[in-house]
This record gives structure tokens, C-alpha cells and sequence, in this order.
């Protein structure tokens, strides 16, 4: 089976498309995502894939998440809630349990924001969310983007609650990646209850990172968002 996926994977990929995304991914040395590899495999078809292979072996999906190529992590990772989806309470937590022991190689924005609430989020909605907060003091920038976005899961069953109380947690971290994740969450937290997210921003709007402030008014109407961006807010 892992010789069909490696032969699948080969023949989607692109080399011009893997050059830009090496680019939009930050790989470079010192950023975000230095060496990472890519093949250069649209995510539509990552999600065929999965789609394809959902019922390999927990061993080989293992082999697939620590692998150097991202499309292949990305891969695992889809399967992963694949299986998620349809699997037991005891294969659930399996999963999940795999999942948080395996954030290192979790390791770019798009694998945690595709991935984190339907696992994590899911497996924490009728649990005690400590995990959460472990992640968001983490050390990693993925662990804590992983602990906003499972919060993604909460927002669309209207709890926001969580999602308030992280975003404070990492309203001083120093980087542009939670930010924006940060802000985003705000900003979906606004589309199903605004009056919610504005008491949250009307209190820390003035602390809180410039980008993550631009992200959770984005859909504010023009003249309330210059408002809250000039500091006149009432």
C-alpha cells in the first residue's frame, strides 16, 4: 500500500507549483517553515487521496505524518480525521491521543487548520479543556495555533467561551501566525454572535497585536472598523 501512495504522490506532483509554495510557505532559513518540502500536490487532490486510503493501517499513517514531504504529513493528517470521523469513542481518543503526541510534525499553519478542530476540538467538546491551555503556553507556534484553532469546533456549536479565554492567554505571543489565527476566531465568533465578540474587543482591542485586531473586524462595517482602528471606539 505505502508503494501506491508514494507512486500516487509522484505522479501529482509539480515542480513549478512545489517552487511557489516552498515561497508561500516560508521555507526559507529562519522562517517559519525552514525546510520544509513540498511536491507541489493541490490540497482537492490530497483530499481524494485520503479519501482512497482512509482505511491503510494506523502504522503506515504514522510513517506518512513524520515524513520530511509535506504533502505527505498533510495526507496522514487528512486520513487522520477520516478516520476520526467514523471511528469508535475508544478509536476517537486513540487518534486524538496520536495526534497531540505528534505536533512536531504538525508543523505549518495549514496542517493545524485543517486538522485541529475536527480532532481535537471534537474529542475536548464534552471533556475538560486543559489541554487546550497547555498547548497555548507551549513553546511551539504550532502547539499554540493548534490550541486556538481546535476552538473552531466550539464556535460552530455557538460556545465561545473558550475561545475568549485563549485569546487572552495569547494576546501578548509574538507572533504574526497566532495573531491572525487569534483574530480569525474572533471574527468567526462575531459572524454567529456579534455582540460577543465586540464586549471582547471593546475591553482588549486597544492591547491586543494590530494584525489581530485588522482580522477580527474585517467583515466590520467600514466606518465602526475605523473606529476601532483609530481608538475611538465607543
Amino acid at each position: 500500500m505505502a508503494g501506491r501512495i508514494e507512486k500516487h504522490l509522484e505522479e501529482l506532483g509539480d515542480k513549478q507549483r512545489a517552487k511557489i509554495l516552498q515561497g508561500f510557505f516560508k521555507t526559507g532559513p529562519g522562517e517559519y517553515g525552514e525546510g520544509d518540502i513540498f511536491l507541489g500536490i493541490r490540497v482537492p487532490e490530497l483530499r481524494k487521496l485520503a479519501k482512497e486510503y482512509q482505511d491503510i493501517p494506523s502504522g503506515e499513517v504514522r510513517q506518512l505524518l513524520k515524513a520530511p514531504i509535506h504533502e505527505k504529513r498533510l495526507l496522514a493528517l487528512l486520513i487522520l480525521v477520516r478516520k476520526y470521523s467514523k471511528g469508535t469513542e475508544s478509536e476517537k481518543k486513540r487518534i486524538y491521543e496520536l495526534y497531540l503526541n505528534s505536533t512536531r510534525f504538525i508543523n505549518n499553519w495549514d496542517l493545524v487548520d485543517v486538522t485541529a478542530e475536527h480532532i481535537v476540538g471534537n474529542f475536548l467538546m464534552n471533556k475538560s479543556r486543559k489541554p487546550l491551555y497547555s498547548l497555548a503556553r507551549s513553546n511551539s507556534l504550532w502547539d499554540r495555533r493548534i490550541s486556538i484553532m481546535s476552538t473552531f469546533h466550539f464556535i460552530k456549536c455557538n460556545e465561545f467561551s473558550e475561545t475568549l479565554k485563549i485569546s487572552k492567554v495569547l494576546m501578548s505571543d509574538e507572533e504574526d501566525l497566532i495573531h491572525k489565527a487569534v483574530g480569525w476566531m474572533l471574527r468567526e465568533t462575531g459572524k454567529r454572535h456579534l455582540p460577543t465578540e465586540e464586549k471582547f474587543l471593546r475591553k482588549y482591542y486597544q492591547s491586543m497585536p494590530r494584525t489581530m485586531l485588522r482580522y477580527a473586524i474585517e467583515k466590520f462595517p467600514e466606518s465602526k472598523r475605523q473606529k476601532y482602528l483609530k481608538g475611538t471606539i465607543e
